[in-house]
């Protein structure tokens, strides 16, 4: 990477991965990069799916903006593996059972709509990514090892067996180290993959000799045309190398297999590519989340409740920091999103490039406004109103902002469908209103009497110094607790947005009235 470049690179980590990526083309002087993700198609994909594909997307695109140069991305799916277990959400689980070990592409889809089960789960995953409008080619292994994509590559992981086995066997409990092989033959009559030993490497004739523990029969099978497969690391080392990967990233729970893959990526004579470590994600008891258990946050769960680019806003975020996903992360990553849409417009292009919303819509302004409210605000509007249905908001949308409409304000429409929703299924059932103390009586009777003397069209910042002047005569240890107080009292939250602007949005007599009922309940 020259200085010049170095010098130019925006303080934005997409930028900053693309950077090492430009410097690895310079040295090797490839003129295009390409840039990998690999999925496992035994099951459906998943929030992590999503996160892996966008997040190096946005590397992609830093990288042409630093360099001009072009790029692919490659979608690999290792639908060659044997099935191992029969998966939970799938119908027709007997079915599935007498094709344990299988390649998932020779396996019957046991939906009945595809050639076979790892057809239909690749149909998903690219369903899954268009759906989003992700640029990107899709790859299958099977397909790979039958064309010959792998041939001279596997031809070398051969030749290298004892160098690669030195790097493996350590790795590996005593049973496993004394029959691992990296190759996995397919058994030429039952379709199998298998985990057996080697008797014998032949890397002249290109061919491994191995004996079914069933039968005693001995096999001699080409290591080409697709006829074996490579155990996952050393398969994951041998694409790096038959492909000329450039970047891919993976999560923390891979750190040693990443090392141990670039080894043998090294052994077999390239250099790995450069990579990135994202943290998983914690559940809402900051446990780390798993498809098994179920206690994590779906994308389908995310966009019933908040718009897919409030999404990529949670996964642009500090990707080397664990962060909890669950729901109630939702509304601060679509009010982040607002943000960064609204500050866009006045940036010059350069610290456009160090704003998330330059990423998520692909170095562009987007075509359509921010919100002149936020999610916040209108969650706790939907709170006080009791919202079971759109048109509830828009009432009072339209005395705050006469001319606001869902077609000329695109985003706020979506934002209220979702708000309704939100509530609907979080808020209300933990709405939990407290009784307030002495001196918060004394403090939210005289916000009443306060309010009702200001004219009915004061604007928000009128009313949030109003709002401030009455904590300040009152008792509180700190502003906080007030605003606390207003919350938990007349809202039944924990917290909520500025009081001024919501009381504006509601109505100051309208807020009044909610005080006297709070008072009066209490």
């Amino acid at each position: 990477m020259s200085e010049t470049l170095r010098n130019i690179v925006p303080k934005a980590w997409p930028f900053e991965e693309a950077a090492k990526v430009a410097k690895r083309l310079t040295a090797s002087g490839k003129d295009h990069a390409l840039f990998e993700t690999g999925y496992g198609p035994s099951g459906l994909p998943h929030i992590g799916t999503f996160g892996e594909v966008a997040r190096t997307s946005w590397v992609r695109r830093a990288f042409t903006e630093l360099t001009g140069l072009k790029s692919r991305l490659l979608a690999f799916s290792d639908d060659m593996d044997g099935l191992r277990k029969v998966p939970d959400n799938v119908p027709n689980k007997e079915m599935l059972e007498q094709f344990i070990g299988k390649p998932l592409t020779r396996i019957p889809d046991p939906f009945g709509t595809h050639d076979s089960f790892g057809a239909h789960n690749n149909a998903r995953l690219r369903a899954f990514l268009d759906s989003f409008g992700f640029e990107y080619e899709f790859a299958s292994s099977t397909e790979y090892y039958a064309a010959g994509r792998f041939d001279a590559a596997a031809k070398r992981m051969l030749e290298c067996h004892a160098e690669v086995l030195a790097v493996i066997l350590p790795t590996l409990g005593p049973d496993r180290r004394a029959t691992y092989s990296p190759f996995l033959p397919v058994h030429p009559k039952t379709g199998i993959v298998m985990q057996v030993p080697m008797e014998e490497l032949r890397p002249q004739s290109g061919t491994v000799v191995w004996q079914d523990p069933d039968t005693g029969e001995q096999f001699e099978s080409p290591v080409t045309g697709g006829h074996c497969k490579m155990q996952w690391k050393a398969d994951w080392a041998m694409r790096w190398f038959a492909l000329g990967v450039d970047y891919e990233m993976s999560g923390k729970d891979l750190i040693d297999s990443v090392k141990l893959s670039g080894r043998i990526c090294r052994i077999l004579g390239s250099q790995p590519p450069e990579g990135f470590t994202y943290e998983l994600f914690l559940d809402k008891d900051g446990q780390k989340i798993s498809k098994s258990k179920g206690n994590g946050l779906s994308v389908d769960d995310w966009l019933r409740y908040a718009p897919p680019e409030s999404l990529q806003q949670f996964m642009y975020n500090q990707p080397q920091r664990a962060k909890r996903l669950y729901f109630d992360v939702i509304p601060r990553g679509v009010d982040e999103y607002i943000a960064n849409i609204d500050r866009m417009p006045a940036q010059d292009e350069e610290a456009r490039k160090t704003n998330p919303a330059w990423h998520i819509h692909g170095g562009r302004l987007p075509n359509h406004a921010g919100s002149p409210l936020s999610f916040a605000m209108l969650l706790n509007l939907a709170s006080v109103v009791n919202a079971h249905e759109p048109d509830i908001l828009w009432g009072f949308i339209r005395r705050y902002q006469p001319t606001a409409t869902p077609e000329s304000e695109p985003l706020l429409a979506r934002l209220v469908d979702h708000a309704v929703a939100y509530y609907q299924d979080f808020v209300r059932p933990d709405k939990h209103y407290r009784e307030p103390t002495a001196d918060e009586r004394a403090a939210i009777a005289d916000l009443g009497r306060t309010l009702a003397g200001l004219p009915a069209d004061s604007p928000a910042e009128t009313i949030q110094n109003a709002v401030f002047e009455v904590g300040k005569r009152h008792p509180f240890p700190e502003l906080r607790a007030w605003f606390g107080a207003l919350y938990q009292v007349l809202l039944g939250q924990q917290e909520g947005p500025r009081f001024g602007g919501f009381v504006a949005l509601y109505g100051i007599q309208e807020t009044v009235g909610l005080i006297d009922n709070a008072l009066a309940r209490s």
